[in-house]
């Protein structure tokens, strides 16, 4: 006997926003299955506001509010009985934040929680990496947002240290990251990982997400160090155009995606990782289980 429930999350982060609908598989004596059945992602760049201004504009609150309408509508044909919406750095900083959260929840019915960077790991620890993670061995995982970088390390298959930092694409693109946050995370990853041996990086985000795509590689296969290197010199050579027209990247990643390969690079480089691992997972994937699961 199956069992199939409908559930969606909505990642509202600092360079897209993103609705997940997921199967969720039930089986007597298997365990459950997340199928995703849907992705849509919206490329409303809310760091751009809260990282240089302040504040999401008007103009930005009213296409955001028109998402989470059109959100709500396909919720509603794919029959989703349980979804929750979080948003990540962006609006956590926007002075208007939570009452942009306020609006978006009186014209679209979409309740948001605005949660923190600790909150933002632990979610994206619920998901999937217990099939990626092997039990003796250590993995740093590095989660690259518009605002911010979660970093999360696991030994013996449990989680033992987490941090978030602000240092993101959007952030980078408005050259708002100075050199004290890059030796800060140097020096967490170095001091985090000092008890341990042969670190190997997981990766999730869009970004690296794209640049696996482009390297055509099984996916339970890694990325080597000299090839992230090797396609962050190729496309820094690149004008931003070119990155358009000749890789077919969507404009809003176009821009970030030289800073986010630059943000894996360091932590590959501090932590003495060789290699990467991509495994389609992120926020989205990680709110569904913890909703599964009860942990949210």
């Amino acid at each position: 006997m199956i069992s199939i429930k409908k559930y969606a999350a909505i990642d509202i982060g600092s360079n897209a926003m993103r609705l997940l609908i997921a199967n969720v598989v039930e089986q007597q004596g298997k365990e459950t299955q997340f199928n995703k059945s849907a992705l849509i992602r919206v490329p409303i760049r809310l760091g751009q506001d809260a990282f240089t201004v302040g504040e999401i504009t008007e103009e930005n609150i009213d296409r955001m509010v028109d998402a989470m309408k059109a959100f709500k509508l396909l919720m509603k044909v794919y029959k989703v009985e349980k979804y929750m919406a979080c948003a990540t750095s962006a609006m956590r900083e926007a002075y208007n934040g939570k009452e942009v959260a306020e609006t978006v929840k009186k014209k679209a019915d979409i309740k948001i929680e605005i949660i923190d960077g600790k909150k933002e790991a632990a979610i994206i620890a619920s998901s999937d990496l217990h099939h990626f993670i092997k039990t003796e061995q250590t993995y740093l995982y590095v989660d690259v947002g518009g605002g911010s970088t979660e970093f999360s390390l696991f030994s013996d298959g449990k989680m033992v240290a987490s941090k978030s930092f602000k240092n993101g694409t959007v952030r980078l693109l408005n050259n708002m990251v100075n050199d004290i946050v890059w030796e800060e995370i140097e020096k967490w990853i170095k001091t985090t990982i000092e008890p341990y041996e042969n670190v190997t990086l997981i990766g999730s985000g869009g970004n690296i997400n794209k640049i696996f795509k482009l390297s055509e590689k099984a996916l339970d296969k890694p990325l080597s160090y000299m090839y992230l290197n090797s396609q962050y010199q190729y496309l820094n050579s690149l004008t931003y155009e070119q990155r358009i027209a000749e890789l077919a990247l969507n404009t809003d990643r176009a821009d970030v995606i030289i800073h986010a390969l630059r943000i894996y690079l360091n932590a590959m480089k501090w932590s003495g990782a060789t290699k990467i691992y991509v495994p389609k997972i992120g926020l989205s994937d990680g709110i569904v289980k913890a909703m599964y699961y009860g942990k949210i």
